[in-house]
């Protein structure tokens, strides 16, 4: 379920052009799971493996990729169309074979975007330097560059809703504080405290 209407991811993704056009990219390869988050309400677990966002500034939506096994996880938690949830098969992972980036690279090839200024998110936790070397062997057409900040730059400004959201959090993370500073006393079981901090941070709102 998406936690945004639709409007909302549509926005992010227009104001996420608009910077990649003043960052001269014209593909975004978005690898960061909070930004991937951001873009499409996709927040799998999957993160070990190689996985990510293809923005272009000539489709509607992003295209999804990552492992096949995931691919309905995308399907459940995001909005994206059938032919932009890409899956690739397991013979991709760990292997000195084949790297992921090469799948990656295919699909900017099928789509005519093999020959363009390719962003990648090189400051990120889960882009790693083989990842860059196979997509620069894979796309010498491409212009492969540092897209680091560009989802970045437009998360910084929170929406109406993003900040009722923060508020609701704050509020939870008070109580939840209260909480512990009521329960914790001499004589009190370290468990029958965490139970109650739990509650209290289950129980949200």
């Amino acid at each position: 379920m998406l936690l945004f209407p639709a409007s909302e991811y549509a926005e992010r993704l227009a104001k996420t052009k608009e910077r990649m056009h003043e960052h001269g990219v014209e593909v975004l390869i978005v690898s960061h799971p909070a930004n991937m988050n951001y873009l499409t309400g996709y927040d799998g677990w999957s993160f070990y493996v190689h996985q990510g966002l293809i923005v272009s500034l000539d489709c509607d939506e992003p295209v999804w990729f990552g492992r096949e096994q995931d691919g309905n996880a995308a399907r459940i938690l995001t909005s994206l169309k059938e032919e932009n949830v890409k899956g690739y098969p397991d013979h991709y992972v760990m292997s000195k074979l084949r790297h992921p980036m090469q799948f990656v690279a295919d699909i900017l090839r099928e789509r005519g975007w093999d020959a363009r200024h390719v962003g990648v998110e090189m400051e990120g936790y889960y882009f790693t330097a083989e990842g860059f070397q196979s997509l620069r062997r894979e796309l010498p057409k491409a212009v492969v560059k540092d897209g680091t900040l560009v989802v970045n730059l437009v998360r910084r400004i929170k929406s109406a809703r993003e900040i009722e959201y923060v508020r609701q959090a704050a509020r939870i993370a008070e109580n939840v504080m209260k909480t512990a500073l009521d329960v914790i006393a001499p004589g009190v079981r370290e468990n029958d405290a965490a139970a109650e901090v739990y509650k209290a941070q289950i129980a949200g709102t």
